[in-house]
């Protein structure tokens, strides 16, 4: 994924549970990140974590770049298997997704959308991928904005082991309907 937003150019790359560990851990334990739920996370935890994740079959994990920095993280993962196993129903061409954009000193009026923007483009370039599934915690306002503005709707709140989530879905007509492109 290459995409050049407003805010500058935005890349991915398959994170490397080992080499960018360090950096996750200071990005998951920072404040800001209290919904991704590892604020008590020491490095052994993360790596073991993104260990995990990357030797999954279902689920990978990407660093963000912006203009060639770490600013962010993608997750994807297939809800059959991981994170809503039994929670709903999946449907042919689902995809899960989770980001996090890394705390800063100096952050950019609307870096977050054009994060999430990119992260639906490169999800949405798969042309399997038919619908993405989210579920963050219910309280977690500003992320719901967010996910709204780009054409997630909320279909209802589920009970995950480790919290309250508001389960949603975009479809790729949602998605660009939400961008303004003509369908």
């Amino acid at each position: 994924m290459s995409a050049t937003t407003g805010i500058g150019t935005l890349t991915v790359r398959p994170l490397d549970p080992l080499r960018d560990a360090e950096l996750l851990h200071s990005w998951v334990t920072h404040p800001k990140a209290a919904y991704w739920m590892m604020q008590d996370a020491q490095l052994q935890d993360v790596e073991r974590e993104y260990m995990r994740i990357a030797a999954h079959e279902h689920h990978d994990a990407y660093i963000g770049l912006h203009e060639g920095r770490p600013a962010f993280l993608m997750e994807k993962y297939d809800p059959r298997y991981v994170e809503l196993v039994g929670l709903y129903d999946p449907e042919p061409g689902d995809v899960g997704m989770h980001f996090l954009v890394a705390p800063t000193d100096r952050p950019i009026h609307g870096f977050t959308r054009a994060v999430i923007t990119a992260v639906m483009d490169e999800l949405f370039a798969d042309p399997r991928t038919r619908r993405v599934v989210v579920e963050p915690d219910v309280s977690n306002k500003a992320v719901h904005a967010l996910n709204e503005a780009v054409g997630f709707v909320p279909e209802r709140e589920i009970d995950k082991p480790e919290k309250r989530a508001l389960l949603s879905f975009c479809t790729r007509d949602q998605y660009l309907a939400a961008r303004g492109v003509a369908i």
